[in-house]
């Protein structure tokens, strides 16, 4: 099954059925146990009423035995043999005996007597009814029933040619001369199994219909629930289709999953679309940057191969390192958007400042260094790329200043600072973080050659972000800019600015 709404009800099925069944089957044990429990109490019941006959030394022929299709009655002795049971009774198991007629004599107390006892007529005493001695003195002895739970089991019972399920109880009865005979009793099971099997056709029946109503109410209730994802998705595979990054899928105006799915697929989406805007003007600018040096090469060239007297060989070689400066610096911006990570190596800040400022003996204007002499300037970076960052800082440093460069070296709060600054005209507040857009030059005023392609700074604060720091542009106490380069110190983690 591909589609969610699919799975959900297949699932949803699943679980309902599964807990309706395991509710059917004990709502069915249940019942059974209570039925059954009730007709073991019916067959208590009588059992007990037989019982207390005998305990009386009722004849066996004069037992009032109940009927015979509610409650057929067996008594066995000590010796299991059957000495009384129902008249109508054909057939019977799960009792003491499967006997169903008896050779007992007549009586459970004394042999020939009738247990119950004189035939006198009743008319009173033969001695005169005066005589009022103590009745108890000289009653019978009688017998007596068992107190303790019956013993019940399942059996089947034939009365007049029917044949039924019964509970039987079996309770034991002493009579007055010490026999000890057991009654047993059945109470019919129909009811049980009658009420039992119309809740199991109920619950059959009912089963599939609640099945399927669970199945169509999740069906419904998924399809509603995800329209929207169709929606989002409709509207995604038409940006795809038609490369429009300003399109946005539709958010929903609830609060649930779907709508953050959605607020956070076009947040996406503008990111998408800033960072291939960017592509594209870094591309369009780069061309642009890369199309003067080359056309100036391309006409010093041909000029020369038509006029070798002409050729200008110094300003060939100038736009042929400007072009390879300018190609290097491109290469380092596509390797830094495309996520390369700056190793782990030591890197002494001084010690690199100290090298870099040596091998400046071209500038116009010479650098002042202020580096501490055992400062613990050290950080984790890449050397070259850091060094890549301090010469670009100095080359902006010599192209604006007017008479002084100064670099320093110094260690705040468990970071190392490395400070740029010159007394030229400074960056304005406004365009303070403008600088460090690729391609942007505030001195538009001034040629190419001498105000180069506007890769220097961003490059720089592309570098410090990947060795976690930062690189800000302020005010200079001398008038002009200051650029400070902060890093977290090797011994310690990032502090701010």
């Amino acid at each position: 099954m591909r589609s969610v709404r699919a799975r959900a009800a297949a699932g949803a099925t699943v679980v309902v059925a599964v807990a309706l069944i395991g509710a059917g089957i004990a709502v069915l044990l249940v019942l059974r146990a209570n039925l059954t429990d009730q007709a073991g109490l019916q067959a208590e019941v009588a059992a007990r009423e037989v019982a207390g006959q005998l305990a009386l030394d009722v004849p066996y022929g004069r037992l009032d035995l109940p009927d015979e299709e509610e409650h057929p009655v067996q008594v066995t002795d000590e010796d299991g043999r059957l000495v009384a049971a129902s008249k109508d009774l054909q057939a019977v198991s799960g009792t003491g005996t499967d006997r169903v007629t008896s050779n007992a004599s007549p009586a459970p107390g004394s042999s020939g007597s009738s247990g119950g006892g004189s035939d006198d007529d009743g008319s009173g005493d033969r001695h005169g009814g005066d005589d009022n001695r103590d009745d108890d003195a000289h009653a019978p002895a009688r017998g007596e029933v068992s107190t303790d739970d019956p013993d019940f089991t399942n059996g089947t019972a034939t009365v007049d040619g029917d044949t039924a399920d019964y509970r039987f109880a079996a309770v034991s009865a002493t009579t007055s001369t010490g026999v000890t005979l057991t009654v047993h009793a059945g109470a019919p099971l129909a009811t049980e199994q009658k009420a039992v099997g119309s809740v199991r056709a109920a619950m059959l029946i009912g089963l599939p219909v609640m099945l399927l109503v669970v199945a169509a109410v999740t069906w419904l209730v998924t399809r509603r629930a995800l329209r929207p994802v169709e929606g989002i998705r409709a509207e995604m595979a038409a940006i795809t289709a038609s490369e429009d990054l300003s399109r946005r899928v539709p958010e929903p105006g609830s609060r649930d999953e779907i709508a953050r799915l959605a607020r956070t697929t076009n947040e996406t989406l503008t990111a998408l679309e800033a960072s291939v805007g960017r592509q594209r003007r870094f591309v369009a600018d780069a061309s642009h940057e890369l199309r003067s040096p080359i056309a100036s090469l391309r006409t010093q060239l041909e000029v020369g191969a038509a006029h070798p007297e002409l050729l200008d060989l110094r300003g060939a070689v100038a736009d042929t390192v400007r072009l390879q400066a300018l190609a290097a610096d491109l290469l380092l911006l596509a390797r830094l958007d495309a996520g390369e990570r700056p190793g782990n190596t030591p890197v002494d800040l001084g010690a690199l400042v100290h090298e870099e400022v040596s091998q400046r003996t071209g500038d116009r204007i010479p650098v002042v260094m202020s580096v501490p002499e055992s400062g613990h300037l050290e950080v984790s970076g890449s050397r070259g790329q850091l060094a890549r960052v301090i010469g670009n800082l100095l080359d902006n440093a010599e192209r604006h200043a007017e008479s002084s460069v100064a670099v320093s070296v110094f260690r705040d709060h468990g970071s190392v600072v490395v400070a740029v600054t010159d007394d030229g005209a400074g960056v304005p507040e406004s365009e303070r973080e403008r600088v460090f857009e690729r391609f942007v030059r505030l001195d538009d005023a001034r040629s190419r050659d001498e105000g180069g392609a506007g890769l220097g700074l961003p490059i720089a604060r592309d570098v410090a972000h990947r060795h976690g720091g930062t690189l800000r542009a302020t005010r200079a106490a001398e008038g002009g800019a200051r650029f400070a380069l902060r890093l977290p110190g090797r011994e310690s983690s990032p502090s701010g600015d």
